[in-house]
Protein backbone atom coordinates (compact mmCIF):
# COMPACT_ATOMS: atom_id res chain seq x y z
CA UNK A 1 0.00 0.00 0.00
CA UNK A 2 0.95 3.48 -1.16
CA UNK A 3 1.20 6.05 1.68
CA UNK A 4 -1.01 8.33 -0.17
CA UNK A 5 -3.42 5.87 0.50
CA UNK A 6 -3.87 5.80 3.98
CA UNK A 7 -6.54 7.87 5.76
CA UNK A 8 -4.80 10.87 7.32
CA UNK A 9 -6.03 10.01 11.12
CA UNK A 10 -3.77 6.56 11.08
CA UNK A 11 -0.52 8.90 9.70
CA UNK A 12 1.61 9.87 12.68
CA UNK A 13 1.63 14.00 12.59
CA UNK A 14 5.32 14.76 12.58
CA UNK A 15 4.63 18.31 12.23
CA UNK A 16 4.04 18.44 15.98
CA UNK A 17 8.16 18.52 16.23
CA UNK A 18 8.67 20.62 13.22
CA UNK A 19 6.03 22.01 10.40
CA UNK A 20 8.11 20.83 8.18
CA UNK A 21 11.79 20.40 6.12
CA UNK A 22 12.39 23.88 5.91
CA UNK A 23 11.43 24.74 9.55
CA UNK A 24 13.91 21.40 10.47
CA UNK A 25 16.71 23.10 7.98
CA UNK A 26 16.58 26.39 10.61
CA UNK A 27 16.72 24.99 13.46
CA UNK A 28 19.61 22.19 12.10
CA UNK A 29 21.83 25.63 11.24
CA UNK A 30 21.03 27.47 14.32
CA UNK A 31 21.68 24.40 16.23
CA UNK A 32 24.98 23.66 14.59
CA UNK A 33 25.78 27.00 14.86
CA UNK A 34 25.50 26.86 19.40
CA UNK A 35 27.42 23.45 19.18
CA UNK A 36 30.71 24.70 20.67
CA UNK A 37 29.40 26.84 23.35
CA UNK A 38 29.47 23.70 25.42
CA UNK A 39 33.36 24.23 24.87
CA UNK A 40 33.57 27.31 26.79
CA UNK A 41 33.24 25.26 30.23
CA UNK A 42 36.32 22.76 29.49
CA UNK A 43 38.38 22.86 32.57
CA UNK A 44 36.16 24.65 34.78
CA UNK A 45 33.71 21.97 36.27
CA UNK A 46 35.37 22.04 39.69
CA UNK A 47 33.58 25.14 39.94
CA UNK A 48 30.08 24.44 41.72
CA UNK A 49 28.45 27.73 39.15
CA UNK A 50 30.68 26.78 36.16
CA UNK A 51 29.83 23.21 36.77
CA UNK A 52 25.69 24.38 37.10
CA UNK A 53 25.92 26.73 33.96
CA UNK A 54 27.07 23.41 31.97
CA UNK A 55 25.02 21.27 32.54
CA UNK A 56 22.05 23.77 31.65
CA UNK A 57 24.23 24.61 28.24
CA UNK A 58 23.95 20.70 27.98
CA UNK A 59 20.39 20.13 28.92
CA UNK A 60 19.41 22.90 26.11
CA UNK A 61 21.30 22.04 23.59
CA UNK A 62 20.45 18.36 23.82
CA UNK A 63 16.87 19.28 23.63
CA UNK A 64 17.28 20.61 20.55
CA UNK A 65 19.43 17.93 19.33
CA UNK A 66 16.43 15.60 20.41
CA UNK A 67 14.33 17.26 17.68
CA UNK A 68 16.47 17.09 15.23
CA UNK A 69 16.89 13.66 15.22
CA UNK A 70 13.81 12.14 16.03
CA UNK A 71 11.98 14.20 13.16
CA UNK A 72 14.40 12.76 11.13
CA UNK A 73 14.51 9.10 12.18
CA UNK A 74 10.48 9.37 11.79
CA UNK A 75 10.92 10.96 8.15
CA UNK A 76 12.80 8.06 7.34
CA UNK A 77 11.42 5.26 8.87
CA UNK A 78 8.20 5.97 6.92
CA UNK A 79 9.68 5.82 4.13
CA UNK A 80 12.98 4.02 3.81
CA UNK A 81 13.63 4.77 0.18
CA UNK A 82 13.30 8.46 0.28
CA UNK A 83 16.07 10.33 -0.37
CA UNK A 84 15.19 13.29 1.75
CA UNK A 85 14.17 11.26 4.66
CA UNK A 86 17.51 9.57 4.39
CA UNK A 87 19.34 12.76 3.88
CA UNK A 88 17.68 14.34 7.24
CA UNK A 89 18.94 10.56 8.79
CA UNK A 90 22.60 10.69 8.35
CA UNK A 91 22.71 14.57 9.13
CA UNK A 92 21.33 14.60 12.39
CA UNK A 93 23.33 11.68 12.96
CA UNK A 94 26.54 13.40 12.07
CA UNK A 95 25.55 16.53 14.39
CA UNK A 96 24.87 14.40 17.19
CA UNK A 97 28.49 13.40 16.37
CA UNK A 98 29.96 16.53 16.49
CA UNK A 99 28.35 18.30 19.85
CA UNK A 100 29.02 14.31 21.50
CA UNK A 101 32.69 15.29 20.62
CA UNK A 102 32.59 18.54 21.25
CA UNK A 103 30.75 17.63 24.84
CA UNK A 104 32.91 14.65 25.49
CA UNK A 105 35.25 16.46 28.00
CA UNK A 106 32.51 16.42 30.98
CA UNK A 107 32.31 13.27 31.76
CA UNK A 108 36.10 12.28 32.22
CA UNK A 109 36.24 15.77 33.53
CA UNK A 110 33.85 14.99 36.04
CA UNK A 111 35.27 11.85 36.86
CA UNK A 112 38.59 13.18 37.48
CA UNK A 113 37.18 15.80 40.68
CA UNK A 114 38.29 14.66 44.03
CA UNK A 115 35.58 12.03 45.77
CA UNK A 116 35.47 15.57 48.20
CA UNK A 117 34.49 17.38 45.27
CA UNK A 118 31.77 15.08 43.97
CA UNK A 119 30.44 14.63 47.91
CA UNK A 120 29.99 18.15 47.57
CA UNK A 121 28.02 18.23 44.85
CA UNK A 122 26.23 15.38 45.30
CA UNK A 123 24.66 16.73 48.42
CA UNK A 124 24.09 20.08 47.72
CA UNK A 125 20.47 21.30 47.86
CA UNK A 126 21.32 23.57 44.39
CA UNK A 127 22.53 20.55 42.52
CA UNK A 128 19.81 17.56 43.72
CA UNK A 129 18.94 17.09 40.27
CA UNK A 130 22.09 15.72 39.23
CA UNK A 131 22.79 13.64 42.14
CA UNK A 132 22.14 10.55 40.31
CA UNK A 133 24.24 11.35 37.65
CA UNK A 134 26.96 12.45 39.64
CA UNK A 135 26.53 9.07 41.46
CA UNK A 136 27.24 7.42 38.40
CA UNK A 137 30.18 9.40 37.35
CA UNK A 138 31.71 8.24 40.61
CA UNK A 139 31.15 4.34 40.43
CA UNK A 140 31.78 4.43 36.81
CA UNK A 141 35.25 6.33 37.73
CA UNK A 142 37.17 3.51 36.86
CA UNK A 143 36.00 3.10 33.52
CA UNK A 144 36.22 6.87 31.85
CA UNK A 145 39.18 7.29 29.93
CA UNK A 146 41.39 10.37 29.43
CA UNK A 147 39.85 13.19 27.77
CA UNK A 148 41.79 12.44 24.39
CA UNK A 149 40.81 9.23 24.21
CA UNK A 150 37.41 10.05 25.37
CA UNK A 151 37.25 12.65 22.35
CA UNK A 152 38.83 9.68 20.02
CA UNK A 153 36.05 7.58 21.23
CA UNK A 154 33.22 9.72 20.78
CA UNK A 155 34.71 10.39 16.73
CA UNK A 156 34.24 7.10 16.50
CA UNK A 157 30.04 7.11 17.14
CA UNK A 158 29.38 7.05 13.58
CA UNK A 159 31.27 4.48 12.59
CA UNK A 160 30.10 2.36 15.77
CA UNK A 161 26.20 2.51 15.04
CA UNK A 162 27.20 1.63 10.70
CA UNK A 163 26.58 -1.78 11.51
CA UNK A 164 22.98 -1.47 12.53
CA UNK A 165 22.47 0.76 9.87
CA UNK A 166 23.61 -1.28 6.79
CA UNK A 167 21.69 -4.16 8.34
CA UNK A 168 18.84 -1.81 8.40
CA UNK A 169 19.11 -1.12 4.86
CA UNK A 170 19.95 -4.55 3.88
CA UNK A 171 16.57 -5.75 5.72
CA UNK A 172 14.38 -2.81 4.65
CA UNK A 173 15.01 -1.97 1.30
CA UNK A 174 17.42 -4.28 -0.10
CA UNK A 175 16.10 -8.08 0.86
CA UNK A 176 15.37 -9.74 -2.37
CA UNK A 177 11.88 -11.19 -1.70
CA UNK A 178 10.47 -13.38 -3.47
CA UNK A 179 6.68 -13.69 -4.76
CA UNK A 180 4.59 -16.29 -3.41
CA UNK A 181 1.23 -18.11 -4.10
CA UNK A 182 -1.19 -16.21 -1.76
CA UNK A 183 -5.08 -16.82 -1.99
CA UNK A 184 -4.08 -17.67 -6.05
CA UNK A 185 -2.56 -14.24 -5.94
CA UNK A 186 1.61 -13.91 -6.79
CA UNK A 187 2.12 -11.42 -4.17
CA UNK A 188 5.83 -10.08 -2.93
CA UNK A 189 7.11 -11.74 0.36
CA UNK A 190 7.53 -8.56 3.25
CA UNK A 191 8.05 -8.62 6.59
CA UNK A 192 4.45 -7.91 7.40
CA UNK A 193 3.27 -10.62 5.19
CA UNK A 194 5.81 -13.40 6.56
CA UNK A 195 4.28 -12.34 9.82
CA UNK A 196 0.35 -12.93 8.72
CA UNK A 197 1.72 -16.19 6.62
CA UNK A 198 3.42 -18.00 9.68
CA UNK A 199 -0.15 -17.50 11.37
CA UNK A 200 -1.77 -18.82 8.51
CA UNK A 201 -3.75 -21.66 9.01
CA UNK A 202 -2.79 -23.19 5.49
CA UNK A 203 0.37 -25.18 6.44
CA UNK A 204 1.61 -24.81 2.83
CA UNK A 205 1.74 -21.16 2.87
CA UNK A 206 3.58 -20.98 6.27
CA UNK A 207 5.99 -23.76 4.65
CA UNK A 208 6.23 -21.73 1.36
CA UNK A 209 6.44 -18.55 3.28
CA UNK A 210 9.37 -19.99 5.41
CA UNK A 211 10.91 -21.19 2.38
CA UNK A 212 10.92 -17.76 0.67
CA UNK A 213 12.44 -15.77 3.61
CA UNK A 214 15.24 -18.03 4.20
CA UNK A 215 15.83 -17.77 0.47
CA UNK A 216 16.42 -14.22 0.65
CA UNK A 217 18.20 -13.87 3.61
CA UNK A 218 20.40 -16.56 2.30
CA UNK A 219 21.13 -14.66 -0.40
CA UNK A 220 22.93 -12.15 1.39
CA UNK A 221 23.98 -13.75 4.14
CA UNK A 222 27.81 -14.05 3.73
CA UNK A 223 27.15 -9.88 3.86
CA UNK A 224 25.04 -9.94 6.60
CA UNK A 225 27.81 -12.22 8.34
CA UNK A 226 30.35 -10.01 7.90
CA UNK A 227 28.53 -7.38 9.18
CA UNK A 228 27.61 -9.14 11.97
CA UNK A 229 30.70 -10.28 12.98
CA UNK A 230 32.20 -6.27 12.80
CA UNK A 231 29.79 -5.32 14.71
CA UNK A 232 30.40 -8.07 17.49
CA UNK A 233 34.41 -6.94 16.75
CA UNK A 234 33.11 -3.58 17.64
CA UNK A 235 31.67 -4.93 20.62
CA UNK A 236 34.26 -5.97 22.34
CA UNK A 237 36.63 -3.33 21.61
CA UNK A 238 34.95 -0.72 23.14
CA UNK A 239 34.56 -2.81 26.19
CA UNK A 240 38.47 -3.71 26.23
CA UNK A 241 39.18 0.13 25.80
CA UNK A 242 37.24 0.91 28.56
CA UNK A 243 38.79 -1.74 31.19
CA UNK A 244 36.07 -4.32 31.03
CA UNK A 245 36.91 -8.09 31.08
CA UNK A 246 33.84 -8.53 28.38
CA UNK A 247 31.26 -7.01 26.26
CA UNK A 248 28.64 -8.09 28.51
CA UNK A 249 30.25 -6.64 31.34
CA UNK A 250 30.31 -3.38 29.96
CA UNK A 251 26.54 -3.93 29.04
CA UNK A 252 25.27 -4.69 32.70
CA UNK A 253 27.65 -2.13 34.06
CA UNK A 254 26.40 0.71 31.61
CA UNK A 255 22.85 0.42 32.57
CA UNK A 256 23.91 -0.15 36.85
CA UNK A 257 22.40 -3.55 36.99
CA UNK A 258 24.22 -6.28 38.97
CA UNK A 259 25.57 -8.77 36.52
CA UNK A 260 23.72 -11.83 38.79
CA UNK A 261 21.02 -9.95 37.06
CA UNK A 262 21.93 -11.99 33.59
CA UNK A 263 23.67 -15.26 34.93
CA UNK A 264 20.30 -15.89 37.22
CA UNK A 265 18.21 -15.37 33.94
CA UNK A 266 19.98 -17.45 31.71
CA UNK A 267 20.50 -20.18 34.65
CA UNK A 268 17.22 -20.08 35.53
CA UNK A 269 15.65 -20.63 32.29
CA UNK A 270 17.57 -22.79 31.27
CA UNK A 271 16.70 -25.22 33.83
CA UNK A 272 12.99 -24.85 33.33
CA UNK A 273 12.82 -25.84 29.44
CA UNK A 274 10.84 -28.94 30.62
CA UNK A 275 7.30 -27.04 30.54
CA UNK A 276 8.34 -25.32 26.63
CA UNK A 277 8.92 -28.55 25.49
CA UNK A 278 5.46 -29.67 27.19
CA UNK A 279 4.46 -26.85 25.06
CA UNK A 280 5.94 -27.85 21.72
CA UNK A 281 4.73 -31.06 22.52
CA UNK A 282 0.95 -29.93 23.02
CA UNK A 283 1.05 -27.76 20.19
CA UNK A 284 1.50 -30.77 17.36
CA UNK A 285 -1.18 -32.20 19.54
CA UNK A 286 -3.50 -29.80 18.88
CA UNK A 287 -2.75 -28.98 15.46
CA UNK A 288 -2.98 -32.87 14.65
CA UNK A 289 0.49 -32.66 12.78
CA UNK A 290 2.51 -35.79 11.85
CA UNK A 291 5.77 -33.11 12.12
CA UNK A 292 5.56 -29.70 13.82
CA UNK A 293 7.89 -27.28 11.64
CA UNK A 294 9.31 -24.32 13.38
CA UNK A 295 7.07 -22.38 10.49
CA UNK A 296 4.13 -23.88 12.83
CA UNK A 297 5.04 -22.15 15.93
CA UNK A 298 3.29 -19.20 15.15
CA UNK A 299 -0.31 -20.24 13.81
CA UNK A 300 -3.01 -20.35 16.28
CA UNK A 301 -4.19 -24.08 17.88
CA UNK A 302 -7.64 -23.15 17.49
CA UNK A 303 -9.02 -22.82 13.78
CA UNK A 304 -12.19 -21.18 14.71
CA UNK A 305 -10.89 -18.61 17.00
CA UNK A 306 -8.61 -15.71 16.37
CA UNK A 307 -8.63 -11.72 16.79
CA UNK A 308 -9.10 -10.37 13.14
CA UNK A 309 -10.35 -7.20 14.33
CA UNK A 310 -10.12 -3.43 12.56
CA UNK A 311 -7.74 -1.06 14.33
CA UNK A 312 -10.20 0.97 16.17
CA UNK A 313 -11.78 -1.93 17.40
CA UNK A 314 -8.65 -3.44 18.85
CA UNK A 315 -7.85 -0.08 19.93
CA UNK A 316 -11.11 -0.51 21.88
CA UNK A 317 -10.74 -3.61 22.84
CA UNK A 318 -7.05 -2.46 24.42
CA UNK A 319 -8.44 0.61 26.55
CA UNK A 320 -10.46 -1.98 28.08
CA UNK A 321 -7.58 -4.39 29.33
CA UNK A 322 -6.16 -1.53 30.79
CA UNK A 323 -8.52 -0.20 32.83
CA UNK A 324 -7.08 -1.30 36.22
CA UNK A 325 -4.71 1.30 35.17
CA UNK A 326 -6.99 4.15 36.03
CA UNK A 327 -9.12 6.75 34.02
CA UNK A 328 -6.15 8.99 33.48
CA UNK A 329 -3.69 6.62 31.71
CA UNK A 330 -7.04 5.64 29.57
CA UNK A 331 -7.60 9.09 28.62
CA UNK A 332 -3.78 9.88 27.77
CA UNK A 333 -4.26 6.66 25.41
CA UNK A 334 -7.46 8.02 23.73
CA UNK A 335 -5.42 11.71 23.38
CA UNK A 336 -2.60 9.30 21.22
CA UNK A 337 -5.26 8.19 18.71
CA UNK A 338 -7.27 11.65 18.59
CA UNK A 339 -3.63 13.19 18.32
CA UNK A 340 -2.09 11.43 15.99
CA UNK A 341 0.59 10.06 17.61
CA UNK A 342 0.44 6.62 15.87
CA UNK A 343 1.42 5.70 12.41
CA UNK A 344 -0.87 2.87 11.96
CA UNK A 345 -0.15 0.71 8.23
CA UNK A 346 2.37 -1.27 6.42
CA UNK A 347 3.32 0.93 3.70
CA UNK A 348 5.68 0.44 0.44
CA UNK A 349 9.40 1.36 2.42
CA UNK A 350 8.28 1.36 5.84
CA UNK A 351 10.36 0.55 8.53
CA UNK A 352 9.57 -3.22 9.23
CA UNK A 353 7.83 -3.46 13.00
CA UNK A 354 7.01 -1.70 15.78
CA UNK A 355 8.30 1.10 18.31
CA UNK A 356 7.62 4.02 20.34
CA UNK A 357 9.84 6.98 20.39
CA UNK A 358 9.99 10.20 23.18
CA UNK A 359 10.51 13.28 22.19
CA UNK A 360 10.67 15.69 24.99
CA UNK A 361 8.51 18.64 25.24
CA UNK A 362 6.24 17.36 22.28
CA UNK A 363 4.70 13.39 23.14
CA UNK A 364 5.77 9.98 22.31
CA UNK A 365 5.32 8.89 18.63
CA UNK A 366 4.50 5.31 17.58
CA UNK A 367 5.41 3.17 14.61
CA UNK A 368 2.85 0.04 13.79
CA UNK A 369 2.59 -2.05 10.76
CA UNK A 370 -0.93 -3.05 11.68
CA UNK A 371 -2.56 -6.02 9.90
CA UNK A 372 -5.41 -7.44 11.90
CA UNK A 373 -3.38 -10.65 14.11
CA UNK A 374 -3.82 -11.24 17.60
CA UNK A 375 -0.43 -10.05 17.88
CA UNK A 376 -1.09 -6.56 16.26
CA UNK A 377 -3.33 -6.10 18.81
CA UNK A 378 -1.06 -6.95 21.33
CA UNK A 379 1.44 -5.01 19.61
CA UNK A 380 -0.87 -1.74 19.89
CA UNK A 381 -1.15 -2.26 23.91
CA UNK A 382 2.76 -2.84 24.22
CA UNK A 383 3.85 -0.05 22.14
CA UNK A 384 1.30 2.28 24.19
CA UNK A 385 3.24 1.25 27.65
CA UNK A 386 6.17 2.60 26.36
CA UNK A 387 4.78 5.19 25.24
CA UNK A 388 3.19 6.12 28.60
CA UNK A 389 6.49 5.24 30.47
CA UNK A 390 8.05 8.42 28.20
CA UNK A 391 5.06 10.66 28.52
CA UNK A 392 4.96 9.70 32.55
CA UNK A 393 9.09 10.26 33.56
CA UNK A 394 8.80 13.41 31.05
CA UNK A 395 6.19 14.82 33.20
CA UNK A 396 7.55 13.99 36.54
CA UNK A 397 11.23 14.55 36.30
CA UNK A 398 13.60 17.00 35.09
CA UNK A 399 15.31 16.63 31.64
CA UNK A 400 18.73 15.37 33.15
CA UNK A 401 16.90 12.65 34.94
CA UNK A 402 13.54 11.66 32.33
CA UNK A 403 15.16 9.24 30.06
CA UNK A 404 15.12 5.43 31.43
CA UNK A 405 17.17 3.05 31.19
CA UNK A 406 16.81 0.66 28.90
CA UNK A 407 16.84 -2.46 31.39
CA UNK A 408 13.46 -1.16 32.39
CA UNK A 409 12.21 0.03 28.99
CA UNK A 410 10.48 -3.54 28.22
CA UNK A 411 8.36 -3.72 31.43
CA UNK A 412 5.67 -1.02 31.24
CA UNK A 413 4.58 -2.07 27.59
CA UNK A 414 4.90 -5.94 28.95
CA UNK A 415 2.58 -4.84 31.91
CA UNK A 416 0.46 -3.47 29.88
CA UNK A 417 0.22 -6.93 27.04
CA UNK A 418 -0.42 -9.26 30.73
CA UNK A 419 -3.20 -6.93 31.75
CA UNK A 420 -4.90 -7.06 28.55
CA UNK A 421 -4.60 -11.14 28.13
CA UNK A 422 -5.90 -11.60 31.82
CA UNK A 423 -8.84 -9.33 30.98
CA UNK A 424 -9.50 -11.25 27.70
CA UNK A 425 -9.63 -14.52 29.61
CA UNK A 426 -11.52 -13.03 32.15
CA UNK A 427 -14.60 -11.72 30.47
CA UNK A 428 -14.29 -14.73 27.05
CA UNK A 429 -16.81 -17.43 27.83
CA UNK A 430 -16.54 -19.00 24.48
CA UNK A 431 -14.36 -22.50 24.20
CA UNK A 432 -12.37 -21.99 21.73
CA UNK A 433 -11.20 -18.03 22.40
CA UNK A 434 -10.57 -19.37 25.61
CA UNK A 435 -8.06 -22.17 24.10
CA UNK A 436 -6.58 -19.67 21.92
CA UNK A 437 -5.62 -17.22 24.61
CA UNK A 438 -4.36 -19.43 26.76
CA UNK A 439 -2.04 -20.21 23.71
CA UNK A 440 -1.44 -16.92 22.98
CA UNK A 441 -0.32 -16.37 26.64
CA UNK A 442 1.93 -18.89 26.22
CA UNK A 443 3.47 -17.77 22.96
CA UNK A 444 4.24 -14.43 24.63
CA UNK A 445 5.96 -16.21 27.32
CA UNK A 446 8.00 -18.29 24.80
CA UNK A 447 8.69 -15.61 22.55
CA UNK A 448 9.54 -13.16 25.11
CA UNK A 449 10.76 -14.88 28.09
CA UNK A 450 12.05 -18.30 26.60
CA UNK A 451 13.50 -16.98 22.99
CA UNK A 452 14.79 -14.18 23.84
CA UNK A 453 17.14 -15.40 26.89
CA UNK A 454 17.61 -18.32 23.96
CA UNK A 455 19.00 -15.08 21.85
CA UNK A 456 21.01 -13.77 24.64
CA UNK A 457 22.58 -16.96 25.04
CA UNK A 458 23.73 -16.59 21.27
CA UNK A 459 24.83 -13.28 22.34
CA UNK A 460 26.76 -14.52 25.33
CA UNK A 461 28.65 -17.41 22.49
CA UNK A 462 29.23 -15.14 19.33
CA UNK A 463 31.00 -12.51 21.70
CA UNK A 464 33.00 -15.10 23.74
CA UNK A 465 34.03 -16.49 20.52
CA UNK A 466 35.18 -13.35 18.85
CA UNK A 467 36.80 -12.71 22.31
CA UNK A 468 38.90 -15.82 22.02
CA UNK A 469 39.81 -15.51 18.68
CA UNK A 470 37.53 -17.70 16.82
CA UNK A 471 36.49 -16.49 13.58
CA UNK A 472 32.56 -15.67 13.62
CA UNK A 473 31.61 -17.50 10.10
CA UNK A 474 28.43 -18.00 8.45
CA UNK A 475 29.24 -21.31 9.54
CA UNK A 476 29.84 -21.08 12.89
CA UNK A 477 27.80 -18.80 14.01
CA UNK A 478 24.60 -21.22 11.92
CA UNK A 479 25.91 -24.36 14.08
CA UNK A 480 25.61 -22.01 17.54
CA UNK A 481 22.28 -21.03 16.77
CA UNK A 482 20.94 -24.32 16.19
CA UNK A 483 22.62 -25.90 18.90
CA UNK A 484 20.63 -23.33 21.20
CA UNK A 485 17.57 -24.21 18.65
CA UNK A 486 17.44 -27.48 19.90
CA UNK A 487 17.75 -27.31 23.25
CA UNK A 488 15.29 -24.57 24.25
CA UNK A 489 12.41 -25.82 21.46
CA UNK A 490 13.54 -29.73 22.55
CA UNK A 491 12.78 -32.80 20.60
CA UNK A 492 9.34 -32.47 19.45
CA UNK A 493 9.74 -30.17 16.47
CA UNK A 494 11.57 -30.82 13.45
CA UNK A 495 14.63 -27.91 13.27
CA UNK A 496 13.85 -26.84 10.09
CA UNK A 497 17.98 -26.66 8.27
CA UNK A 498 16.51 -23.19 7.52
CA UNK A 499 16.56 -21.88 11.43
CA UNK A 500 19.73 -21.80 11.42
CA UNK A 501 20.00 -18.46 9.54
CA UNK A 502 17.62 -17.60 11.91
CA UNK A 503 20.31 -15.17 13.78
CA UNK A 504 20.65 -12.96 10.74
CA UNK A 505 17.51 -11.60 10.62
CA UNK A 506 17.56 -10.47 14.21
CA UNK A 507 17.98 -6.40 14.25
CA UNK A 508 18.59 -6.11 18.39
CA UNK A 509 21.61 -8.35 17.55
CA UNK A 510 22.84 -4.81 16.52
CA UNK A 511 22.50 -3.65 19.94
CA UNK A 512 24.67 -5.83 21.74
CA UNK A 513 23.03 -7.42 24.77
CA UNK A 514 19.47 -5.60 24.74
CA UNK A 515 17.37 -9.16 23.98
CA UNK A 516 17.69 -10.13 27.79
CA UNK A 517 16.14 -7.17 28.86
CA UNK A 518 12.43 -8.31 27.39
CA UNK A 519 12.92 -11.65 29.37
CA UNK A 520 13.68 -9.49 32.48
CA UNK A 521 10.79 -7.44 31.24
CA UNK A 522 8.17 -10.11 31.43
CA UNK A 523 9.54 -11.36 34.75
CA UNK A 524 9.09 -8.15 36.35
CA UNK A 525 6.00 -7.21 34.50
CA UNK A 526 3.82 -10.27 34.74
CA UNK A 527 5.05 -10.13 38.91
CA UNK A 528 4.00 -6.11 38.57
CA UNK A 529 0.98 -6.77 36.81
CA UNK A 530 0.11 -9.60 39.41
CA UNK A 531 0.37 -7.06 41.92
CA UNK A 532 -1.83 -4.73 40.36
CA UNK A 533 -4.94 -7.46 40.05
CA UNK A 534 -4.39 -8.64 43.36
CA UNK A 535 -3.70 -5.07 45.49
CA UNK A 536 -5.84 -2.58 42.81
CA UNK A 537 -5.88 0.84 43.60
CA UNK A 538 -2.54 0.70 45.98
CA UNK A 539 -0.23 -1.41 43.43
CA UNK A 540 -1.30 1.17 40.59
CA UNK A 541 -0.12 4.30 42.57
CA UNK A 542 3.12 2.61 43.58
CA UNK A 543 3.34 1.78 39.57
CA UNK A 544 2.92 5.27 38.30
CA UNK A 545 4.58 6.81 41.18
CA UNK A 546 8.06 4.71 41.75
CA UNK A 547 8.17 3.42 38.21
CA UNK A 548 6.12 5.09 35.34
CA UNK A 549 6.68 8.28 36.77
CA UNK A 550 10.82 7.19 38.02
CA UNK A 551 12.69 8.23 34.64
CA UNK A 552 16.40 7.52 35.09
CA UNK A 553 16.38 9.29 38.79
CA UNK A 554 17.92 6.11 40.09
CA UNK A 555 18.93 2.55 39.19
CA UNK A 556 16.88 0.53 37.18
CA UNK A 557 17.43 -2.58 39.41
CA UNK A 558 16.54 -0.29 42.49
CA UNK A 559 13.42 1.40 40.91
CA UNK A 560 12.30 -2.29 40.11
CA UNK A 561 12.84 -3.30 43.68
CA UNK A 562 10.75 -0.10 44.67
CA UNK A 563 7.75 -1.76 43.31
CA UNK A 564 8.54 -5.31 44.81
CA UNK A 565 10.70 -6.89 42.25
CA UNK A 566 14.45 -8.07 43.12
CA UNK A 567 15.79 -9.69 39.87
CA UNK A 568 18.77 -10.76 41.98
CA UNK A 569 16.39 -13.37 44.09
CA UNK A 570 14.40 -16.44 43.00
CA UNK A 571 11.07 -15.21 43.80
CA UNK A 572 10.48 -13.25 40.40
CA UNK A 573 11.66 -16.05 38.39
CA UNK A 574 9.14 -18.91 39.91
CA UNK A 575 5.79 -16.25 40.22
CA UNK A 576 7.07 -16.31 35.78
CA UNK A 577 8.01 -19.81 35.50
CA UNK A 578 4.81 -20.40 38.02
CA UNK A 579 2.31 -18.82 35.32
CA UNK A 580 3.60 -20.02 32.70
CA UNK A 581 2.90 -23.56 34.04
CA UNK A 582 -0.36 -23.03 35.31
CA UNK A 583 -1.88 -21.45 32.29
CA UNK A 584 -0.23 -25.14 30.25
CA UNK A 585 -1.66 -27.21 32.51
CA UNK A 586 -5.00 -24.98 31.84
CA UNK A 587 -4.58 -25.52 28.01
CA UNK A 588 -3.51 -29.31 28.43
CA UNK A 589 -6.64 -29.74 30.29
CA UNK A 590 -8.88 -28.14 27.08
CA UNK A 591 -6.69 -29.73 24.32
Amino acid sequence: MKRSEVNERDIWRIEDIFQNVGEWEKEFSEVNKALPSVLSYKGKLGDKYEFLACMECNSAICRRLERLCCYAQLKHDENSADECGLSLYSRSEDIYMHYATYSSFITPELGALDDVTLSAYMNDPDLAVYKYMLSEVRRSKRHILSAEEERLLALGQTTYSGYGNVFGMINNVDMPFPKIDVNGKKVKLTHGLYSECLSSLDPALRKKAFEGMYKAVGSLINTIGANYAASVAKDNYLATARGYASAVEKSTDSDNVPGEVYTKLVKTVGENLEPVHRYVALRKKALGAEKLHMYDLYVSLVKEADLKLKFDEAFELVLKGLAPLGEEYIELLRTARRSRWLDVYETENKRSGAYSMGVTGVHPFVLLNYSSTAHDVFTIAHELGHSLHSYYSSKEQDYINADYSIFVAEVASTVNEVLLLKYMLKTETEPAMRKFLLAYYLDMFRTTLFRQTMFAEFELSSHSMAQAGKPLTVESLSREYMKLNKKYYGPHVVHDRQIRLEWARIPHFYHAFYVYKYATGITSAVNIAHAILEEGESAVARYKEKFLSAGGSKSPYDILCDVGVDLKSDEPYKVAMKEFSETLALLEELV
